[in-house]
């Protein structure tokens, strides 16, 4: 198994980072769609967060990664990350006959695809806007339903299939259809590095990776292992974080003075607060959680006409300013 860069060794691209751990902390935010420069660490951090992630339990011998219950088996295997390729057959994403059971047995046999694989990870999307239509729309509807339903050569397959969708890609390259964009729980934007420094602390880490992987990774193993505890500490507190008055209201403000497309912004934006409240150990949504998330939740849900202008990301900064003042950060460390 080829080794993986660490994820505390990831110079900048914060906000790219936090809406991973976010969406890792609590599935229910969404995916995150992360659009940018080419050889700025996408992939990179995608495939660093999933092998920072506890193993899952799952049923053993099971091709669907189904969670175990009383009285099954139980295997533990890593968080899959699982490529979903732009030119890939639906037969190969959904799944379809196993031919070699059927030619050399005369069996009918389901063949698990890429969203059965992915099931309780994360299904990864390089140029996702560039993704054929007819894909689009298949993700979509396992999107909404969180199952994969299979009906073709006499087969009547249903399987569960909850993913965090990963989506990368090139603005310049073709936008992304509205449909699909609003299944993305948040949205980022990364830049290459302006600043000497930090360009040249990126290259010395990756080619200290490249040279000596081994030493590199044990380099960060307690960051590793600090940032995993709290990640653990996280899930376990989100469900017993209250969602109060004040936070929905602060939500709705903020939703209603950018112009969002529907009620989906309010959801990600409470859900994402409280990921991020949990991350923090703090016991409740405050105007920091909100302030911090609200760009990533926000920035691709706002309802677009002819004068608006292309930078949505600007108006939803004026607008987080406007509405919470000089609110402060906090960082996780």
């Amino acid at each position: 198994m080829p080794a993986i860069f660490p994820f505390s060794a990831i110079v900048g691209q914060d906000e790219m980072k936090l809406a991973l751990l976010i969406a890792a902390i609590d599935q229910s935010v969404g995916g995150v769609l992360v659009f940018g420069d080419r050889g700025t660490g996408k992939s990179t951090t995608v495939r660093a967060l999933a092998a920072l992630l506890p193993p899952m339990p799952v049923v053993a011998g099971c091709r669907f990664n189904t969670a175990p219950k009383n009285g099954d088996e139980v295997a533990m295997v890593p968080v899959p990350v699982v490529d979903l390729p732009l030119g890939a057959t639906e037969d190969r994403v959904v799944g379809a006959l196993d031919l070699e059971r059927a030619l050399v047995h005369g069996e009918k046999a389901f063949e698990p695809g890429l969203l059965a694989r992915a099931h309780r990870g994360f299904l990864y999307i390089d140029e996702v806007n560039l993704l054929e239509d007819h894909l689009v729309d298949l993700l979509l509807d396992v999107a909404a339903s969180g199952e994969n339903v299979v009906e073709r050569e006499g087969l009547s397959i249903r399987h569960a299939a909850k993913f965090v969708l990963v989506g990368t890609g090139n603005p310049e390259e073709g936008e992304l259809r509205p449909q699909l964009l609003d299944r993305f729980g948040m949205s980022v934007e990364v830049r290459t590095p302006d600043d000497v420094k930090t360009r040249i602390e990126v290259v010395r880490r990756r080619d200290d990776f490249d040279r000596d992987p081994d030493t590199f990774i044990a380099r960060f193993a307690q960051d590793e292992e600090r940032l995993r505890s709290h990640i653990i500490a996280a899930r376990a507190r989100v469900p017993g974080i209250p969602t109060s008055d004040h936070a929905l209201e602060r939500s709705a403000q903020l939703c209603a003075e950018v112009g969002t497309d529907g009620l989906r912004g309010e959801l990600t934006l409470i859900r994402a607060a409280r990921a991020l409240a949990a991350l923090e150990g703090a016991a409740a949504i405050d105007d920091v959680h909100l302030r911090r998330v609200a760009p990533m939740a926000l920035r691709h849900r706002l309802r677009r006409t002819p004068l608006s202008s292309p930078d949505s990301g600007a108006r939803v900064e004026r607008a987080v300013s406007d509405l919470f003042g000089g609110a402060g950060e906090r960082l996780v460390s």
